[in-house]
């Protein structure tokens, strides 16, 4: 059972340093890479896959598969995401007739 988190956690390590040395060759990537944790879809799908693969990985596993089981849930939400998320612009400003800004 304990061999089954280790090998679980491993795992997640091994993504997290993958994902840390893109950040660090192409500043930016991590943010963009990770734009689907702000996806309610996404993040619905994932759960999604992790509740179904929970259920039969405890009686098959016992409790190492919940780590299984969560990881999982991680890697189908990243998939299913879109790759945008939500826009995180400062709202636009009005602008008057001739195109110059209204006064506050």
């Amino acid at each position: 059972m304990t061999s089954m988190f280790l090998t679980a956690a491993v795992a997640a390590a091994a993504l997290v340093c993958a994902l840390a040395v893109r950040e660090l060759r192409a500043p930016g990537t991590a943010r963009r890479t990770l734009a689907f944790t702000r996806d309610r879809r996404a993040l619905a799908a994932g759960l999604v896959a992790a509740v179904l693969l929970a259920g039969p990985g405890w009686r098959a596993a016992g409790p190492g598969a919940l780590a299984w089981a969560a990881l999982v849930g991680v890697l189908v939400a990243a998939l299913s995401g879109n790759g945008k998320g939500p826009v995180l612009r400062a709202p636009a400003r009005e602008t008057g007739a001739r195109g110059a800004p209204d006064p506050v």
